[in-house]
């Protein structure tokens, strides 16, 4: 499976296309949050046979995808569906790993791992910010150390993926305004990171110039069901670059912010992005300037707009926190090489310890 053969279907009420794309028993992977928004009932209720699996959690780890797959073996489904947010994309991914190789995912990290055929997916995304419906990488946490591991193999992409903005009219906005803010992380580091190619910062590019203009709407919560389709299939894109390239340091040093602080990914992303972007630009710089005149001023009003508050970190933990930013995936994909020290700078910077 490959970015280009994946069907993306986009639109209000574009949902009620599922039933054209499911044959057997499917099996919705979601969260208790989900269900409440009425969303599941909405799509079981256009399926002839379906099971839910809702214990999804927030930053899944491999305990949280091994629940699953047992519950899916016992079902045994034709068909999968994550139906939620990245955490329920990624989970619903690490399950198609788990069922077609056995295992635990630590065994799968990195890309190209999976064994035999995987399950049908479908991604149906209720926020607009992870662009995970168009990554074929399931992003889980170590169950001990919390660390981020990717797991990676062109067969967990997506079949299909929906983009119905109609669903994500009930995120809370303090969701809407986290999600809305790592899309626009997404776009913004896969436009410069060294991986980058002509095809991936086309979709960059496309994926900002669908962000930008809508995403002060989504901050202040007055955006259109139109508005957040513009977010949404924004996110789809930057999704897409990624998949074709990669991010940055800003995800290399917001990772060790989740672990250790439990900051939500989109808050941790947007307290680091800023620094870095500040770093890159002595050689990236035009590509920010093309993007937008004053791009990181912007990005930095729009941390205000959102109301985010501070991360509370002391001065003591910033050699740990470095230590471990130096050391993730994503780091090495910067278009400026960062060292350890490079990123305790960043850090200071970002959390205004000096």
């Amino acid at each position: 499976m490959t970015a280009s053969s994946q069907k993306i279907i986009h639109g209000a009420g574009s949902l009620s296309e599922l039933p054209n794309l499911v044959s057997g028993k499917a099996l919705i992977v979601t969260d208790e949050g989900i269900v409440r928004a009425g969303h599941v009932e909405r799509a079981a209720e256009l399926l002839d046979e379906v099971v839910v699996f809702d214990k999804v959690h927030e930053n899944p780890r491999e305990k949280d995808v091994a629940l699953c797959a047992e519950f899916a073996r016992e079902v045994n489904p034709d068909v999968i569906i994550g139906l939620g947010g990245g955490s329920s994309m990624d989970t619903a991914k690490g399950v198609l790993f788990l069922l077609s190789g056995g295992g635990s995912m630590s065994d799968y990290q990195g890309h190209g791992k999976a064994k035999g055929e995987m399950l049908p997916f479908i991604a149906i995304p209720t926020t607009a910010g992870t662009g995970s419906e168009c990554q074929s990488y399931a992003v889980l946490c170590r169950d001990e150390s919390h660390e981020k591991m990717a797991c990676g193999d062109p067969r967990a992409l997506a079949k299909v993926a929906i983009l119905d903005p109609e669903l994500t009219g009930s995120m809370p906005l303090r969701v809407a305004r986290l999600t809305a803010l790592d899309a626009l992380s997404h776009a913004l580091e896969s436009a410069v990171c060294n991986q980058r190619t002509e095809e991936s910062q086309g979709f960059s590019f496309e994926a900002f110039l669908k962000i930008e203009p809508v995403i002060e709407k989504i901050l202040k919560g007055e955006a259109t069901v139109e508005e957040r389709g513009e977010m949404l299939m924004g996110s789809a894109l930057a999704g897409r670059a990624i998949e074709a390239s990669m991010l940055g340091a800003a995800h290399a040093s917001a990772n060790p912010l989740t672990a250790h602080f439990d900051v939500v990914h989109g808050r941790a992303v947007m307290t680091m992005l800023p620094a870095v972007m500040r770093w890159n630009s002595e050689v990236v710089g035009e590509i920010y300037a093309r993007l937008k005149p004053g791009l990181i001023e912007w990005v930095e009003s729009l941390r205000g707009l959102a109301e985010l508050n501070p991360v509370e970190v002391t001065k003591e933990m910033i050699p740990q926190l470095a230590g471990e930013a130096a050391k993730q995936w994503t780091g090495q994909f910067n278009p400026r090489p960062m060292s350890e020290g490079d990123f305790a700078e960043a850090y200071r910077v970002a959390l205004q310890l000096r």
